[in-house]
């Protein structure tokens, strides 16, 4: 596993050109991003492509992050959930304007998740949990809504009958204590 230090280096370098380093980047990095996109997509097909996507944007903005005292990870993390997230509303938007409902291909492919996410999964989901049972019901199942299946949280408010900026405040929060929970 690659150090903070390196990852922020190989960012540097990135952000100055060298591929090198950025090949770097991608060996340390890729597995960690494509899980979190197959975690957010549950499509392996579409999942490889938004992890293009991402290499592609980190290539294009690595001078953007900021040496700050927080994880790299967290900065590449966020950029992978938020393309993954992306990616879903798109496709989600798409089958609403459907006729049928179905896509051939679609339909066909194989939606199950291969051994590298399964073994990605099986390696950080019971520390995750763990953390998770940690948090009150109601604010697992809203971080679980925002920031794995891409709901909104003006939805989640509406979801829990709460106010806008009061889901901010739970989200937020629950970010928080799951951070903390899992750095021990």
């Amino acid at each position: 596993m690659a150090t903070r230090n390196e990852i922020e280096a190989w960012l540097g370098k990135a952000a100055l050109g060298d591929r090198a380093a950025f090949d770097a980047l991608y060996l340390a990095t890729s597995a960690k991003l494509f899980g979190i996109c197959l975690r957010v997509l549950d499509n392996r097909a579409e999942a490889e492509e938004v992890l293009q996507d991402i290499y592609v944007r980190i290539w294009n903005h690595a001078g953007r992050y900021q040496v700050n005292g927080l994880s790299p990870m967290t900065w590449l993390i966020t950029i992978a959930r938020n393309a993954a997230i992306d990616r879903l509303r798109r496709r989600r938007a798409a089958r609403a304007g459907e006729s049928d409902g179905t896509d051939m291909a679609e339909a066909q492919a194989d939606p199950a998740p291969g051994p590298e996410a399964r073994v990605i999964a099986a390696s950080e989901g019971a520390r995750l949990d763990d953390c998770f049972d940690e948090l009150d019901s109601g604010h697992a199942e809203a971080v679980r809504g925002a920031y794995l299946d891409g709901e909104s949280y003006v939805e989640l408010a509406e979801r829990f009958d709460v106010p806008l900026n009061t889901m901010r405040t739970w989200l937020r929060r629950s970010l928080l204590k799951l951070r903390e929970c899992l750095s021990r």
